[in-house]
């Protein structure tokens, strides 16, 4: 595995190019005004009507369409959403891929499955920062960074992993380390880390602790603090040192809990249910279900969306976070801006 840092990169090229973002989600808003500060010459790119626009413009960027952005700049970071990238790129970046360009994602999905299939004589890269773009952002202000991930596709110029680079670097990627891989390795694991652990996995574990913490007779509000509130202080322990460190930090008995019961939930056959997310994720069948589920509406999306909002544990985590005023302070997200 081959790990680079600021000092392997060289931002001169880079500056030499005009970049345009599209879109200006998490991760837009983070890049963007991230390669702004660096001195780098970034145009935003955005449908006329788009409600971002006026935060884009309050942070200083320039914004185009996102055809006139795509047809003066050098580089193009493809950072919309997976299910509207393809429509995006035939619609109003396809016809500016003249020989030479730069196609850039933040996420293998569109590449790897073939829903974007560039010219040959067009270079194309991933720059994938490894957390959410406020973090991106948050660290880069603070002179820090997050890990970045770096491939490349297609080379026809032969220097587009030395471009990469300077971009990762750019946005705080080489402060803390880029990191070379390839489309498909970045996203069958980050597919697969959302599923099974990181976001399917931890709010099933999440809401089945809660449910039946409560059908058993147990006051919401505890089971609220035990199953879900506590969660965030037992994460950052394992971010911080390992789940060794984790269970040096709790008590004996959580410990001991935690080696003799934590795998009679998360077992053998979690583990053969996991290998069926991943074998889903390999054949391409849920990046397939995903697209037609868009293509459709979304109606099945945004049924589990509003069930989940009107959970019992949303609604008694509305409450108590009333309660901690505190958790509003230096939040990252803060929607009227970013």
């Amino acid at each position: 595995m081959k790990v680079y840092y600021d000092k392997d990169a060289d931002l001169s090229a880079l500056r030499e190019r005009r970049i345009a973002v599209v879109g200006y989600g998490s991760q837009g808003f983070a890049q963007s005004n991230n390669l702004k500060d660096s001195g780098c010459d970034v145009t935003v790119g955005l449908k006329p009507d788009s409600p971002s626009r006026a935060k884009a413009e309050r942070a200083g960027l320039k914004v185009l369409p996102v055809a006139e952005a795509a047809a003066e700049s050098d580089i193009v970071m493809m950072l919309v959403p997976d299910e509207v990238a393809s429509d995006v790129y035939a619609r109003e970046v396809a016809e500016s891929m003249t020989p030479g360009k730069y196609l850039a994602f933040s996420h293998g999905f569109s590449i790897h499955y073939g829903f974007i299939k560039p010219p040959e004589d067009v270079n194309v890269l991933m720059v994938a920062p490894k957390g959410p773009g406020h973090l991106v952002r948050s660290e880069y202000v603070r002179g820090a960074g997050v890990p970045c991930l770096l491939a490349v596709s297609q080379d026809p110029t032969g220097d587009t992993r030395r471009l990469g680079l300077a971009y990762a670097s750019a946005i705080g990627g080489g402060r803390a380390g880029v990191i070379e891989t390839n489309f498909r390795e970045e996203t069958e694991t980050d597919l697969f880390g959302e599923q099974a652990v990181l976001c399917g996995g931890l709010t099933s574990l999440i809401k089945a602790g809660f449910e039946t913490l409560v059908e058993a007779g147990y006051a919401p509000e505890m089971a609220y603090f035990e199953c879900l509130h506590e969660m965030k202080l037992i994460v950052d322990l394992i971010y911080e040192g390992g789940i060794s460190e984790m269970r040096y930090s709790v008590s004996n008995t959580a410990q001991y809990g935690d080696m003799t019961r934590g795998p009679s939930v998360v077992n053998d056959e979690t583990k053969r249910r996991m290998r069926g997310l991943l074998a889903e994720i390999q054949s391409g069948a849920f990046a397939r279900e995903w697209m037609k589920e868009n293509r459709s509406g979304k109606e099945r999306f945004r049924r589990l969306e509003s069930e989940t909002s009107e959970r019992q544990i949303e609604r008694v985590g509305r409450r108590l976070r009333e309660m901690m005023p505190w958790l509003a302070a230096d939040r990252l997200v803060d929607e009227s801006s970013n």
